[in-house]
């Protein structure tokens, strides 16, 4: 049972040598039997005539001796008519005796050549003989020995041809499987969960371009993996943090002679906070599976987008307020978008609820809006401590935290950032972040007006 491609490969190339061969082998003889024919009689007519001048000169008294010493050295059986008809035949083991048609006879009887034609078994030719007087004709037919020779030889140039051929494919096809091989290998590596798994190559063909991009799967599944045991480390880091002060303060509030009465309202306040940290965890979480996923709800309706943002910077103003920060707001008017509403309402939610929480007491944010024929472009700049240049590429990342425990302290989950570029991501729009340290943060979204 041929299971390898190994094997398939060789049993496929020798099907197609022997075929190929056979093919060409019989191909040949039809296109070429009637110039391979040609080209015998012309060589047995000259061997005839040569037989003829040598009888006519040298007269032997025996021609029968004569004749049979002519088959000896021309290996061409011979047939002698007489003018009534009847046949000798010389030839070295007499098994070689060819059917000649009386038509045949009569014409060379009468002087004239005779070539036999293309259809027969045989190829022979026929030569006027004078003997005495009397008109003879003489028939040579092509020797069996001779074309058993060119046979042999035929089929000798194809064995080896074959042999040769098979050799090459054993090299070529192990070449050509090897690669194949290794990547096999690979694969059930990484089915193992071993994704530092590298192929080296230097092929630039298809199997290099295939090993190529194997070698770059394997990495993206590498990346996916770190980012999976980073997403559940997070996860079980940000979930264990509230509920260890929610188990620890429940606890202590169990137990009268732990907590005074006067005290009890404080704990139960650190209580309710960090269970409603787990609920804005838990509803990240859920929105991000979401808008990661085929089916969430896309509900795309025409808006003024600049009282969108007004009313996000007025359902805020208690926060800002508390700071004492002063809001620069610089929106053109007028400005229709088509787009989720509810989606971007989060969007501008999450980004002035950043600029809010960074930003010192008596700092100040600004937010701009302009827009172009095919786009608008919207910026927040907040006068907070910034963000140190290389933190700039993993600040949308989910769970991403400049300062983890100043966060911390203020509920964050590094999940804000993460929402708001998949959403804008969704609106075909972009969004960058640019920062210096001690001199604020300005957040850019670009979306194209649709």
């Amino acid at each position: 049972m041929i299971k390898t491609l190994y094997v398939r490969i060789i049993c496929t190339f020798l099907a197609v040598i022997i075929f190929s061969l056979l093919s060409s082998f019989f191909i040949g003889r039809f296109l070429f039997q009637k110039e391979i024919n040609h080209t015998g009689q012309n060589d047995m007519i000259a061997v005839g005539e040569e037989i003829i001048r040598l009888y006519e000169q040298l007269k032997p008294d025996d021609r029968d001796a004569f004749l049979k010493r002519m088959v000896k050295v021309s290996a061409h059986p011979i047939h002698m008519y007489d003018a009534s008809g009847n046949v000798t035949f010389y030839d070295l083991d007499d098994t070689n005796n060819v059917e000649i048609a009386p038509e045949a006879v009569e014409q060379v009887l009468r002087g004239q050549v005779y070539r036999s034609p293309g259809e027969v078994e045989q190829t022979f030719i026929g030569l006027p003989f004078p003997f005495e007087g009397q008109p003879h004709a003489m028939f040579m037919q092509f020797s069996s020995q001779n074309e058993n020779i060119i046979n042999r030889m035929m089929l000798l140039v194809l064995l080896l041809g074959l042999l040769i051929g098979s050799l090459c494919i054993l090299i070529a096809a192990r070449y050509l499987v090897k690669p194949l091989q290794a990547l096999t290998q690979a694969t059930k590596r990484l089915a193992k969960g071993d994704f530092d798994v590298e192929i080296q190559t230097k092929r630039v063909d298809e199997m290099g371009a295939l090993t190529q991009s194997f070698n770059e799967m394997a990495s993206e599944l590498k990346q996916l993996e770190q980012m999976r045991q980073d997403f559940v480390s997070n996860v079980s880091h940000e979930i264990q943090t509230p509920l260890t002060s929610i188990s620890g303060f429940a606890v202590a509030m169990k137990n009268s002679n732990l907590v005074a009465d006067s005290d009890r309202n404080y704990y139960l306040d650190i209580i309710i906070a960090e269970s409603g940290r787990l609920s804005r965890l838990s509803d990240n979480l859920l929105e991000l599976a979401s808008l990661d996923s085929e089916h969430h709800p896309f509900e795309a309706i025409t808006y003024n987008l600049d009282e969108q943002i007004r009313q996000i910077v007025v359902t805020c103003e208690p926060q800002w307020s508390a700071k004492g920060i002063h809001i620069d707001l610089e929106l053109a008017d007028a400005v229709k978008l088509t787009a989720d509403r509810d989606q971007l309402n989060q969007v501008w939610m999450n980004l002035l609820g950043n600029g809010i929480k960074f930003t010192p007491v008596g700092g100040h944010i600004e937010i701009r809006m302009t827009h172009s024929v095919n786009e608008i472009f919207f910026s927040i700049t907040d006068s907070g401590i910034g963000i140190a240049p290389e933190q700039l590429d993993y600040v949308f990342e989910r769970f991403y935290k400049t300062d983890p425990s100043r966060n911390r302290n203020i509920g964050g989950n590094g999940l804000g950032l993460a929402i708001a570029k998949k959403i804008v991501t969704l609106h075909r729009g972009s969004i960058e972040m640019k920062s210096q340290v001690g001199q604020g943060t300005t957040v850019v979204v670009h979306l194209p007006v649709r």
